[in-house]
């Protein structure tokens, strides 16, 4: 163990919840620790409108996502790029009837995403032209897709299968500066790293890359050809930051569904000519820290931890051995996309 970070969590009466995180000693996690101190010690922006993921009861509703994408639709279309998306999304055109999310339509909104702000290393023209307003926009369209496909699919578990469902918390700040990934640090990939423990501390997807492999076979299906996607942009993940994913969800490694659905994914890599046990292909979760659950929460009990969490969803402050922040802001201020902006220039 390399050191434990001391994360403090609020409720709406300002009590305190202290979630203790023991950092793993290996390459990526000490890249990793560093990446993070230097974001903490700076003051960056913690995106708190991007944090609570999975979280089946959340006042951030499938209604709320839909009107903030469309709110974000509206401000490219009036940003004069030559960029129209003649689009509007409701609960009713993304949501069926069995609780599933409209994975075509998302799909296409991950797609306005792309070719307005292209990827690492290639941004789109759309997006280098315009102003820090719109490209504030432009990212939520990424943003919020994946909030509400992650919204659903708890939804949908809340009532079919309570214990599956998958929260999760990505603590994720504004201009994080990013460090190339090694050879050494690939190791923590691999198909094996899909399976995420609770409480366990993950480096976040680069989310520029567009959709992983992963998330394309859950979308598509295993009958699926990447050819022939709508979205595709399948980059391996290069780069990382001091951004990180804490898993709150049960761990589905042992359970008989789970593996046959593993299997499933190899054999659709296969079919789509991917080798799978190619970790350069990012495929996977590296993990770099785990929550004390028994410190922080008295208890390993899911259910019990879920009702904890409930009732401090608002990250107020982080602390390593060498730097502290603390975050007053809260999503839900009137002026919290302006004071993102402004952060942003």
């Amino acid at each position: 163990m390399l050191e434990t970070i001391r994360m403090d969590l609020q409720s709406t009466l300002k009590q305190e919840l202290s979630v203790y995180i023991d950092v793993e000693d290996n390459s990526l996690s000490r890249k990793w620790l560093t990446a993070l101190n230097q974001l903490i010690q700076n003051q960056n922006h913690l995106e708190k409108n991007y944090c609570w993921l999975g979280w089946a009861k959340s006042a951030r509703s499938p209604e709320y996502i839909c009107t903030q994408i469309n709110r974000s639709i509206h401000a490219v279309n009036s940003a004069s790029l030559g960029y129209v998306i003649k689009d509007f999304f409701t609960p009713a055109n993304t949501i069926d009837a069995v609780l599933d999310i409209d994975h075509a339509h998302m799909n296409q909104l991950h797609r306005y995403f792309e070719d307005l702000q292209g990827v690492s290393g290639a941004m789109s023209p759309y997006y280098t032209s315009a102003d820090d307003t719109t490209r504030w926009h432009i990212r939520q369209l990424n943003l919020l897709c994946h909030e509400l496909e992650s919204l659903v699919l708890s939804i949908r578990k809340l009532k079919e299968a309570p214990k599956w469902q998958r929260p999760s918390q990505l603590m994720c700040w504004l201009a994080a500066p990013r460090f190339e990934l090694t050879t050494e640090d690939y190791e923590l990939f691999g198909i094996e790293a899909i399976n995420r423990t609770m409480g366990g501390v993950y480096v976040g997807v680069n989310k520029a890359v567009g959709k992983h492999h992963w998330e394309v076979f859950n979308d598509e299906g295993r009958d699926s050809r990447v050819s022939e996607l709508v979205t595709s942009t399948l980059k391996p993940q290069t780069e990382a930051a001091g951004d990180f994913d804490i898993e709150w969800a049960n761990n589905t490694r042992s359970f008989e569904w789970q593996i046959r659905k593993i299997s499933e994914f190899r054999e659709w890599l296969i079919n789509n000519n991917f080798d799978p046990e190619d970790k350069s292909l990012t495929i996977g979760h590296p993990k770099v820290a785990q929550v004390d659950l028994i410190r922080s929460f008295g208890t390993t009990d899911y259910e019990e931890i879920w009702a904890q969490l409930y009732q401090h969803q608002d990250v107020y402050r982080i602390s390593t051995s060498t730097a502290t922040a603390t975050y007053e802001y809260h999503w839900s201020d009137p002026d919290y996309d302006l004071q993102q902006i402004r952060k942003l220039k």
